[in-house]
């Protein structure tokens, strides 16, 4: 096969990781879409803002139970996947190793742009950051990724449960039930324009970065990374398994998962939501988001091997390519629509109009990703991502990595992906 690291043609990919790539990115939106429309610490506490009864309850608990925590784990799983396919393209190892590095990096920076311009909420800069870990762990086995992703994924559980325990109520802070004037003020803030909305977006944004990723994100990202690369290895998320085994895995992950985030729910209304049910309440979805995270990658295999020409897989599997290009968009259009540079819209809207929001941008998304994909092999963000980390030597190859083929116009494609590609899109 040519050297290159340019996209996997279609012919080679892997179509279940895509799939499940782009149905993962779609679902991210429903949490999302929250962040953007609402005060930030309404995810933590959906009392604390806006009308909870009726609609918008069910809204809110259809969202709690099957999208949140559930669809950004079944992400995390795909980067981890990418890790292995990324890494095993080269016999040495090193240049691949090499350019990963560079590529993570890159990853970082994009996510401090995402960040600080544009929303507090990124997840780039944790996978970038995390990569740089688990990359080292990529040759473990199934068993050894299993075990160690556990232990990883287990650090913010014990710590808040120890928390939960030792302090009640005052391990939770201000933060479960923030003062009104608190409230107030981050709505006028994102109503306002971009320069005054860096008021919360940039000290929210360092918060993730600093003391956020140390004592919560990079212990869960790294450990569902971690079982990413199992279901790799294994065989799961790229569709090798036999379909017994992903029934199995429908039945017992969405009972098990769905169950623990209903039971969660019932906790925390027993207890009227106060501040000191509030650290064990979060452990029913943190660990109820595996399991269901597990029966959506089953879901994708079922339906894939169903219908793997049908035009719901096919739609899927462009958003999945371009998925880099879309999480970014998402952002753009989501801005647009609430903050004060666009609409103006943060903190107005009920929570089923904003659910309408997200049905509205994966209506652009859908057919905007299928008629790109028409006319360029890859999104515009993969193209930089590309690009970026080769500088100006991306033009002669560097290393057995080059990319000639780094035009995105699809005339233009010459070679295709040593490392079988996919993990190129994570």
């Amino acid at each position: 096969m040519s050297d290159s690291s340019g996209p996997t043609p279609p012919a080679e990919r892997i179509l279940s990781l895509d799939v499940l790539r782009g149905f993962a990115l779609l679902g991210i939106l429903v949490i999302n879409v929250q962040l953007f429309s609402m005060p930030e610490l309404t995810l933590l506490n959906p009392t604390i803002y806006g009308d909870l009864t009726g609609a918008n309850y069910w809204a809110w608990l259809l969202s709690h139970v099957l999208f949140e925590g559930k669809f950004i784990t079944l992400f995390t799983f795909l980067f981890g996947a990418g890790v292995v396919l990324f890494t095993r393209g080269d016999k040495a190892g090193r240049s691949a190793r090499s350019l990963y590095a560079r590529r993570s990096a890159w990853l970082v920076v994009f996510g401090l742009g995402h960040a600080y311009l544009l929303w507090y909420g990124d997840i780039l800069f944790s996978y970038g950051v995390c990569a740089f870990v688990v990359v080292a762990l990529r040759d473990r086995s199934v068993r050894s990724l299993l075990v160690l992703g556990a232990l990883l994924y287990a650090v913010p559980s014990a710590i808040e449960i120890l928390s939960g325990l030792s302090s009640g109520a005052v391990a939770i802070g201000d933060s479960w039930r923030p003062a009104a004037s608190v409230v107030r003020a981050e709505i006028e803030t994102y109503r306002g324009g971009w320069l005054a909305q860096m008021d919360h977006r940039v000290p929210s944004s360092f918060q993730r970065q600093t003391a956020g990723l140390l004592g919560y994100t990079a212990w869960r990202v790294s450990g569902a990374m971690l079982f990413g690369m199992a279901l790799f290895k294994s065989g799961v998320l790229t569709n090798d398994r036999d379909p017994r085994f992903y029934t199995r895995l429908i039945a017992v992950g969405g009972a098990v998962g769905i169950g623990t985030v209903v039971a969660g729910v019932a906790y925390i209304q027993a207890a009227d939501w106060s501040a000191g049910a509030a650290l064990f309440w979060r452990q029913f979805n943190y660990w109820g988001a595996l399991p269901l995270a597990a029966a959506y990658v089953g879901v994708i295999a079922r339906y894939c091997r169903w219908r793997p020409s049908g035009i719901e897989t096919r739609v899927l599997s462009a958003v999945g390519r371009t998925a880099f290009s879309n999480y970014l968009l998402q952002t753009l259009l989501a801005t647009s629509v609430f903050y004060g540079h666009g609409l103006g819209l943060f903190g107005s809207v009920s929570r089923v109009e904003a659910l309408g929001v997200a049905a509205a941008i994966w209506a652009v998304q859908l057919p905007l990703s299928v008629l790109w994909l028409r006319y360029f092999r890859y999104g515009p963000m993969e193209w930089l991502w590309r690009v970026a980390p080769n500088g100006c030597a991306g033009r002669r190859g560097v290393s057995g990595m080059g990319v000639h083929g780094s035009d995105p116009r699809r005339g233009r494609e010459r070679t295709t992906d040593p490392t079988s590609g996919v993990g190129r899109y994570v």
